[in-house]
């Protein structure tokens, strides 16, 4: 697969910016494609894999251009794996970051039980119809309430080393995410490495 342009198949302000700011260091004569439209696209399947390939496809489809997307879950034990690939949607459609968190954190109530995990599938397709995807994951704890001000999502609930992800910088972020973990393997595996 050659890559020399890409597309960030998302919407989202935050996750793009996340996203290229990790690109940027590790592809850094990659160039990011910006200012391009395209349908929006329900995420309709039941695992990350699929909802990410999805986007990257639909992104392809509409621009002609290799598109990078990704899904992210996160799996709270005690929840039987929830949010999981409703992590976007867990507080209804429409809802805010701080709508999901505050659901999280009413249904995990005073559970002792606080570990979790955030799972990122990142999948790079070609106009070719070339596929590349990775699994990058994080492991800590949710908060009884959010602390931080970085960040986004429910960054500001889930501690690693006990700080949450909303109590460290970008630059950390960027190197112990799931998100980061799961370019990286792209990355890898597009160069070859």
């Amino acid at each position: 697969m050659k890559l020399d342009r890409i597309v960030v198949a998302s919407k989202n302000p935050d996750k793009i910016a996340e996203v290229e700011s990790v690109l940027v260091v590790r592809l850094p004569n990659l160039e990011i494609v910006r200012g391009l439209e395209w349908p929006d696209v329900e995420e309709t399947e039941p695992t990350l894999e699929g909802n990410a390939l999805l986007k990257a496809h639909a992104v392809v489809a509409a621009t002609g251009l290799t598109a990078l997307a990704d899904d992210t879950g996160l799996e709270v034990d005690a929840l039987g794996g929830a949010p999981g690939v409703n992590t976007a949607r867990y507080a209804g459609s429409g809802a805010s970051y701080a709508d999901n968190v505050a659901k999280l954190l009413r249904e995990l109530g005073d559970n002792p039980n606080r570990s979790a995990r955030f799972k990122t599938v990142v999948a790079v397709v070609d106009p070719d119809g070339e596929v590349v995807t990775f699994e990058g994951r994080l492991e800590g704890s949710i908060t009884h309430a959010p602390r931080g001000d970085r960040g986004f999502g429910y960054d500001p609930v889930f501690e690693v080393d006990g700080r949450t992800m909303s109590e460290i910088s970008l630059e950390e972020k960027n190197v112990m995410s799931h998100r980061s973990r799961a370019i990286a393997g792209v990355v890898a595996a597009l160069l070859g490495d």
